[in-house]
């Protein structure tokens, strides 16, 4: 057994230049095809980079069982040949240093690899999960109108490769390397010159499409975004990407999603903005596709969808309501994504608060006609009717300063009663009902997490955050500029919307930047440093729009605390 071992570097970034990428050829000769039940008697392996030879690995196995003859009829390895060769336990410790972290490549790579996950498992070593490249699936990618099979012994014949396979595993490892290098120059030519383009071809598996991956050879490997352009140069989709040219390669995989594969039939051109940093290009693309509303985007562009939920407190009886647009006067809550959102944040206060269900204008002088028939939520006994002249004034103003709480961030005291309504009915095994709580306490809490992020992110008003080498001024919940250090500030390719008016909701088409920043800033809060904010700089924001999880034991506690909470509030809550 001989042996060179290099120390190798780490492929954690896969846009590693092939040429100073370390590949592991390996091949093995077994009892059978079963990983499980068949052992190894032969493993051959070869080490190369940038071309050349640097380390070769072989040795014979004794698989602790007989050979069947089938297999000695194939390799020529007999029962007498291996009985004087070390068992795989020996010989793994050298195998797993000689592989180092360098890319393991083999013919039908899944046989191979599979047999040294199973040994190394057996003997109880770490699980062995490599960057893989498959010459087999590559050379059907490249090669298959020129071969009539994929064969390795065919490949080396019609290929005349250096080195011929002969059913033994140090040859056959030499014959693949041999097939390794064909392969890199031929994929060359359609633009693979890094590990992660290799490894994406051979996923590739003959995509319908496959001839526009030159499009790609002029993308950087960079941070930015993306526009799929048409025939007459209009943009058909907009997208970010931390890696622009990894990204816009992986849509030529085998998945072809309904809307993908008629995209690319379309697609002609693809053009980029390199951008700074992954933030930056995820504004970028927003604002894009808020103004382009390329056809094939979904996600931004349904701002017209975007509603609020308002409260007029400034009238007599205030009452909650769905609006497009937000007024001058009144709360708002919002904008929220859609109308079916809005209705169930307006159902979950409606099924804690008492307040009027109906659309009757009522002014502050108002008196019910002799006869006024309440209205049906109010006979029912959970909201009060004071267009007939049922409210009590006390009671309805404090559930008026409840429902303010929540939109100005603070939804403690409804979700409380909704989780104690949740534990009831769970808890008597009353599920669906329990369900349509739930949905109605997660969209609450999402739309208060929604309102109290952005209006963290206006508070800071001008501020400059920087992490890293990146640096990124905000003003009126938007971006204005991004700068790397030793860079001078470039501006953005894509001009921030106009600033939001103070005092105002955020328009609906300014909400998605504002969230994305403001959620980008929550979550980093910890690794950023703010140095300079005109405003108040309110990041980590303390609450979360994840739902509390309720467990049997936990139930009986929740409806307890809730129903205690429920005893000494002002506010008439509307019975389970």
């Amino acid at each position: 057994m001989t042996a060179l071992m290099l120390g190798q570097r780490s492929f954690e970034d896969l846009g590693t230049p092939l040429r100073e990428a370390s590949f592991v050829v390996l091949d093995l000769e077994t009892t059978g095809g079963s990983r499980n039940d068949d052992m190894i008697t032969e493993i051959g392996a070869v080490k190369v980079r940038g071309g050349e030879c640097i380390g070769t690995f072989h040795t014979l196995v004794n698989p602790g069982r007989a050979i069947p003859p089938q297999i000695t009829v194939l390799t020529g390895l007999t029962d007498a040949v291996v009985q004087t060769a070390p068992r795989i336990e020996t010989v793994l410790g050298s195998l797993v240093d000689f592989l180092g972290d360098a890319v393991f490549v083999a013919h039908n790579a899944s046989f191979d690899l599979g047999f040294i996950r199973a040994a190394l498992n057996r003997d109880g070593r770490n699980d062995y999960r490599p960057t893989v490249v498959d010459t087999a699936a590559l050379a059907r990618r490249l090669l298959r109108d020129e071969v009539p099979n994929c064969k390795l012994s065919t490949l080396a014949s019609r290929l005349r490769l250096d080195h011929t396979p002969t059913h033994r595993a140090l040859d056959d490892a030499l014959a693949t390397t041999d097939l390794l290098h064909l392969l890199i120059e031929r994929a060359a030519g359609l633009g693979v010159l890094g590990l992660d383009d290799l490894v994406t071809l051979a996923k590739l598996a003959g995509h319908p499409q496959a001839r526009k991956l030159t499009m790609t050879t002029t993308l950087p490997r960079t941070p930015g975004v993306y526009m799929f352009c048409g025939s007459r140069d209009e943009v058909l989709y907009v997208g970010k990407a931390t890696n622009l040219r990894q990204r816009v390669r992986s849509y030529f995989g085998q998945e072809d999603r309904r809307r993908i594969g008629p995209m690319l039939r379309e697609m002609q051109q693809v053009r980029h903005l390199e951008l700074a940093d992954p933030l930056s290009a995820e504004i970028i693309e927003s604002r894009l596709i808020a103004r382009m509303l390329p056809r094939y985007n979904r996600a931004g562009t349904r701002a017209d969808k975007y509603c609020f939920v308002r409260l007029d407190v400034d009238s007599a009886w205030p009452r909650l309501a769905i609006v497009k647009e937000p007024s001058s006067k009144g709360l708002h809550l919002g904008p929220l994504p859609s109308r079916a959102m809005a209705a169930l944040v307006v159902e979950a206060l409606q099924a804690v608060l008492p307040l009027r269900r109906c659309s009757t204008r009522l002014g502050h002088h108002h008196r019910p006609p002799d006869g006024a028939v309440p209205c049906s939520s109010a006979q029912l006994g959970v909201s009060q009717c004071p267009c007939a002249g049922l409210a009590d004034r006390a009671r309805y103003d404090a559930a008026v300063v409840a429902a303010s709480r929540v939109f100005t961030g603070d939804p403690s005291l409804v979700t409380e009663q909704l989780m104690g309504r949740m534990g009831r009915l769970a808890a008597t095994q009353r599920y669906e009902e329990a369900a349509l709580v739930r949905d109605r306490l997660s969209a609450l809490l999402s739309a208060v997490r929604r309102h109290q992020l952005v209006a963290a992110l206006r508070a800071a008003e001008r501020c400059v955050i920087r992490r890293g080498d990146t640096t990124w001024v905000i003003d009126g919940a938007r971006l204005i500029d991004t700068s790397m250090s030793g860079e001078a500030g470039r501006a953005l390719p894509v001009d921030p919307p106009a600033a939001p008016a103070v005092g105002h909701p955020l328009d609906r088409r300014q909400i998605d930047e504002a969230l994305c920043l403001a959620k980008y800033f929550d979550k980093h809060a910890h690794r950023v440093e703010v140095t300079q904010c005109s405003g108040l700089w309110l990041f980590p924001i303390p609450t979360s729009d994840e739902m509390p999880r309720l467990t049997r034991s936990t139930l009986h506690d929740v409806a307890s605390s809730t129903d205690s909470l429920s005893s000494t509030t002002a506010v008439t809550v509307a019975p389970s």
